[in-house]
């Protein structure tokens, strides 16, 4: 490994529809536009594959770890484009017939699965006609979740995390030591534009790693409004790229010498006390 490393990245943003055929079809356009732009590794947003017109519509597509088409589709979409592939998140079974786990998985390109993580924090919000209550239909996860893929002899460590995960800071210290964060997010508006880009570099400024954030950004069919703006923070804080709203996918380098400088020069996570 050397200083100069780098691992190409790409976010891809989505308004996603009630049809994860339909989904699938556009995920699959926006993945072959970053891989053509160099991508070695891409994230999809949190429900790529479906935003319902109600909670339960997630139910009713759930698929059982390691078998269904939105599965097999994310395993050869993996091998056709030889990246890897941070597939958002998709529903599947969990202990309750009536709930599922929102669930990111990392496929390689030989399209193994080598990660998942289900997500922890469960959003609730209310505010006018705004409600959105996730403990009604997705069971939690309970367990942080990173993995490490190798790129031209040198080896990446990311740290996985789900959309409302970003607001609990302890999460990112037990997940430990990483080179990037993937996020995965379907922010609303509302919070989105009030809190979004500044969780995302706050999250990035504290771990001194980068932050790839890859969202839903537009008006849905069933009439949620999300906030967009994926994005690639820096170690200090700084956006690298971002895509406002609508569809389509931010780029750019994972940089290893980056990395070792601002954790040198500030060496703020060796003097962590708790």
């Amino acid at each position: 490994m050397t200083s100069s490393a780098q691992l190409s990245v790409a976010s891809i943003q989505m308004v996603s529809s009630p049809s994860w055929e339909d989904n699938l079809s556009s995920a699959t356009q926006q993945i072959s536009a970053a891989k053509s732009a160099g991508a070695n590794l891409i994230a999809l947003p949190e429900y790529f594959c479906l935003m319902g017109h109600s909670d339960q519509d997630k139910v009713k597509i759930c698929e059982q770890f390691g078998d269904g088409p939105i599965q097999d589709a994310l395993k050869n979409l993996a091998i056709k484009y030889q990246v890897y592939l941070v597939a958002g998140t998709i529903p599947l079974a969990s202990t309750d017939k009536n709930k599922v786990r929102n669930s990111t998985l990392v496929f390689s390109p030989s399209g193994e699965v080598i990660s998942r993580y289900d997500k922890i924090h469960l959003f609730g919000f209310k505010q006018g006609d705004e409600n959105y209550q996730e403990s009604n239909t997705i069971e939690p996860g309970t367990t942080p979740t990173s993995f490490t893929i190798t790129h031209q002899n040198t080896e990446w460590n990311i740290g996985l995390s789900i959309c409302y995960d970003m607001r609990f800071p302890e999460l990112y210290r037990a997940i430990g030591v990483v080179d990037c964060h993937v996020i995965p997010a379907a922010f609303t508006y509302t919070t989105g534009k009030a809190h979004w880009e500044i969780l995302l570099r706050a999250r990035a400024i504290e771990n001194q790693c980068y932050v790839l954030a890859s969202a839903q950004g537009g008006k849905h069919n069933n009439g949620r409004r999300t906030w967009g703006q994926s994005m690639l923070v820096n170690p200090w804080g700084e956006i690298e790229s971002e895509l406002k709203d609508g569809e389509g996918f931010v780029i750019g380098h994972l940089k290893k010498e980056l990395i070792h400088e601002i954790r040198t020069k500030l060496p703020a996570l060796q003097h962590r006390t708790l």
